[in-house]
């Protein structure tokens, strides 16, 4: 048997379950309680938030986190730890504001003056010009001290019949003196753009966060936070201490902080900027480089190529920079560097809170990272927008390109071991109970997330306001002590798609640099048309297609993935290396798949007419379009399992250890059951793997020459793992089918209730003839507890196997059959195996259902959803099973 298998059936699973645990200098005691309680629900370590905390990297702040680092040594758990004392990461607690100015935030900005000619003796007044909005006070010198610094002025001809900007521009930076253009107009109509490098803009809120594209700004951030932990506690680094975590840094350069479309082209934004930033351009663009920087802001000939070449810079540096010398500050010490940047939205390819780039952004460091906050994931909603704190959501992003874009990272970049880390269920409001958390789990996991950081535990007393909800908030919490079920099953599941190998057959092309070149597809679009028809893929970027990528067997190959095609979403334009590189990959037999056209251009503007004329020729490259895409890859062969007809919700992730394959499958649909025929590419015997139950089944399969069918029924939120490889048979029980009587029980209910604090002594509340929503109007809406259900009923069937349908429930469920546990679900369906607890004659039934905080605490998030009904709702039904003899 695979050791992968053998740890998790025999409990020895690792531990892949990292919670925020926010800190507000509370009391040793009440520190820690809530280290317990995190052990306690089954989780084996925590990330450290400082942000509420009002003495971080003082004296209190090192007093509570030894107190953390004690209860952790004891414990067998890891720390890691949110890197700054806001967020988003870059404040450097405070100390960016003491350093010398060169190190802080630099942007370039423009403004212009429109002239007319032919005027002989003119000036213009530019040191008193508002620039970018900002204040006015720039050197004529252009690197000369001074809080904004003159780059270029430039004069652009401009069509005298609608305004518009023509080709003919002139340099004219020399004729400035003393804050005054002295400047003899020419004939026409003249458009002056005078660019300033800039010592303020952006986002106010992080006016004094470090310049994350200058190594000493972000030096700062590693000698204000890193080094002091590191000298507290460099006996621990590596051992209990496990590493640092940045949270959502970005450039940030936009006014408005979240402005999710803030990039090259938009009007007036300033950019962000560094003093390598003109040798870089003038490396790229030549020596006149500062005759285009208008360009960056209004259209022209050049405007694709400038832009281009602007974002390729920055995100590189970005990277190198910022994620990279952090990454390696951190390996050299023994401890590992994680996190996520905003991705939301597709910002990820952009500015503004933005990075640039996504992989170059995380290339740095050791896991992948995202994260799903404020409702950005809500069951149904796939296509449809959804209305949420800060604006409604690109759902199509969140759902489909989202966790994938954080997976694919993991596979390729080595250092990240397959490896991807999600923050989850933050600032849902307490609506969010264990069946939503359930469900944005299963949602990550077969996607191949499998790291988690919880969103969050606070020791703060209830209610803490502050993003809910929250595990144990204070013991008020009455899911919480069915929380640990939860994490068990997310950490069974995380082992068995860790530490192996995952299986797609197509590769997408992240679209960054398109994007920033001109009209261009988001990758999410073929993602969700191969995933509604269960083809999985990766997306990839240019760099590592550049660089890492190679063909073997006609197989795009990328550290341990390999795909059998690669997917180019529409891109006006393209890098030149990259146009290149595709002809090389077509020529070594890769079937290569672009979505709506080819490609019109390169990014740079170069010449390239004939690598586009070779593309359009090759036998092994074909335009589809993107509605027809997931057919034609089928009908190429280009799939790892098939479904006997359409099922656009259902999901599937193959994971390959040696001896053992992992497959699994998972109903995103919020309400509607799947029932299909899936076939997967191994022989012989199909294994159901139960994660709650940590239980192997054998399946009824049906072999085919290659490959093996089996019957799945799968309702809303659930999800099953299935299992081929050798040794599984002495772990598996036989399967069961549903077969006899069926018995709905319509007797009395007697009802008891119980808040969180207070369980298990409940207090009567009534009895139920018919089953209802007990948080209706007339019932109990303000409750927030368990509901105690006990009735008996009559069984006349002389077998012990019998199957448990609770129906409705909202919605954790606890059972107890003649005064034996029978199982807790946290979502649907609610069915349990009652096997030898059932009996012949009068039979007792107990059933607990718990509700979320939602009812009590009408919190500001809450407020966003669609509330639920709270109790048992049914109907319950009893069914005699039979065990299969096949």
């Amino acid at each position: 048997m695979n050791n992968r298998l053998k740890e998790v059936l025999e409990g020895r699973e690792h531990n892949y379950i990292l919670p925020f645990l926010w800190q507000h200098g509370e009391e040793e005691h009440v520190i820690r309680e809530e280290m317990a309680r995190v052990h306690e629900a089954g989780i084996g370590a925590v990330c450290i938030e400082a942000r509420p905390h009002p003495d971080f990297l003082s004296p209190k702040w090192w007093t509570d986190m030894d107190i953390i680092m004690d209860e952790a040594r004891k414990r067998g758990m890891k720390v890691w730890l949110l890197d700054d004392d806001h967020f988003p990461t870059g404040h450097a607690a405070g100390k960016v504001k003491e350093a010398p100015e060169e190190l802080h935030r630099k942007f370039l900005g423009e403004r212009y003056i429109d002239t007319i000619g032919p005027a002989q003796g003119t000036s213009l007044l530019l040191d008193t010009l508002l620039m970018s909005g900002l204040r006015p006070t720039f050197s004529h010198s252009r690197y000369a001290k001074g809080k904004n610094k003159l780059v270029s002025v430039v004069a652009v001809r401009r069509n005298p019949s609608d305004g518009t900007l023509l080709g003919h521009s002139i340099d004219i930076t020399d004729l400035v003196q003393d804050g005054i253009l002295y400047w003899d107009i020419p004939e026409g109509y003249w458009r002056v753009f005078v660019i300033s490098e800039n010592m303020d803009g952006g986002s106010q809120q992080q006016e004094d966060h470090l310049n994350p594209l200058d190594r000493g700004s972000v030096r700062i951030l590693l000698d204000t936070v890193y080094e002091a932990v590191y000298e507290r506690y460099k006996a621990d680094f590596g051992n209990t201490f496990a590493g640092f975590f940045s949270d959502e840094p970005g450039f940030y350069n936009d006014k408005t902080t979240f402005d999710f479309h803030s990039k090259p082209g938009k009007k007036g934004v300033p950019l962000p900027w560094s003093s390598e930033m003109p040798a870089l351009l003038e490396e790229a663009l030549g020596a006149n480089f500062r005759k285009y920087l208008y360009l960056l802001w209004h259209d022209g000939e050049m405007s694709n190529s400038v832009r281009y070449t602007y974002m390729n810079i920055v995100s590189k540096l970005y990277a190198d920079n910022f994620c990279n010398q952090i990454g390696e500050w951190c390996r050299a010490r023994g401890v590992e560097y994680i996190g996520h940047v905003l991705e939301d939205n597709n910002v990820h390819a952009r500015l503004g809170p933005g990075p640039g780039h996504f992989f170059r952004s995380m290339w740095g460091q050791d896991m992948s990272g995202l994260d799903v906050v404020l409702w950005q994931i809500v069951p149904g909603f796939d296509e449809l927008s959804f209305s949420k704190p800060g604006g409604d959501t690109d759902s199509e992003f969140f759902h489909y390109g989202l966790a994938k874009l954080g997976v694919s990272l993991g596979h390729l970049d080595p250092k990240k071991q397959g490896r991807t880390m999600c923050e989850v269920y933050g600032a849902y409001g307490w609506a969010e109970g264990l069946k939503l958390m359930k469900w944005i789990t299963d949602h990550m996991l077969v996607r191949g997330v499998n790291y988690f950081v919880p969103h969050s535990f606070t020791q703060k007393a209830f209610p803490d306001p502050d993003c809910p909800p929250h595990m144990y908030a204070s013991g008020k919490n009455p899911q919480f002590r069915y929380y640990k079920h939860l994490n068990r099953y997310m950490n069974r599941i995380s082992h068995l798609i860790s530490g192996g190998r995952h299986v797609a057959t197509a590769a997408v092309m992240y679209h960054a640099e398109a994007e920033w070149s001109g009209e261009a597809m988001l990758f999410q679009k073929p993602v969700k048309s191969l995933m509604q028809r269960q083809i999985d893929c990766e997306v990839v970027s240019v760099d590592i297609l550049l660089e890492a990528a190679s063909v073997i067997d006609r197989k795009l190959h990328v550290n341990q993935e390999d795909y059998e095609c690669l997917i180019v979403p529409y891109a006006e334009a393209l890098p030149e290396a990259m146009l290149r590189r595709l002809n090389q990959l077509a020529e070594q037999g890769l079937a290569i798949r672009f979505v709506d056209g080819l490609p019109m251009r390169a990014s740079e503007g170069g010449e390239v007419s004939a690598e586009l004329s070779h593309l359009a020729d090759h036998p092994n490259v074909k335009v589809v379009a993107l509605d027809q895409l997931a057919q034609e890859l089928i009908a190429d062969g280009h799939y790892d399992i098939t479904v006997g007809k359409h099922e656009p919700y259902l999901r599937n992730y193959h994971y390959v250890h040696d001896g053992l394959d992992v497959f699994m499958f998972f109903n995103e649909h919020p309400h509607q059951t799947i029932r299909a025929e899936i076939v997967m590419p191994v022989e012989g015997d199909v294994y159901a793997y139960n994660a709650f139950l940590n239980r192997l089944t054998r399946l009824n399969a049906t072999g085919e020459e290659g490959a093996t069918a089996v019957q799945l029924e799968l309702h809303s939120y659930e999800s099953i793992v299935l299992l081929h490889g050798a040794g599984l048979e002495g772990y598996a029980v036989p399967p069961q089918y549903e077969a006899g009587s069926e018995l709905e029980l319509k007797g009395e209910w007697t009802v008891a209730i119980a808040e969180a604090e207070l369980y298990p002594h409940f207090k009567e509340w009534g009895k139920l003839t018919a089953l209802t929503n007990m948080s209706g109007p007339g019932g109990l809406p303000r409750f927030t507890g368990t509901f105690r259900y006990e009735t008996e009923f009559g069984w006349t069937e002389s077998g012990q196997q019998a199957l448990l349908d609770l129906g409705e429930v909202y919605e954790t469920a606890e059972v107890w059959l003649n005064g034996e546990q029978a199982g807790i679900r946290l979502c649907p369906p609610y069915r349990l195996e009652i096997n030898g607890l059932i009996k012949q004659g009068t039979n007792k039934l107990v059933v607990e259902v718990t509700n979320t905080l939602a009812k009590d605490q009408h919190d500001f998030l809450s407020a966003f959803a669609q509330q639920e009904p709270s109790g048992l709702i049914g109907p319950v039904r009893v069914k005699s099973t039979m065990t299969s003899t096949d």
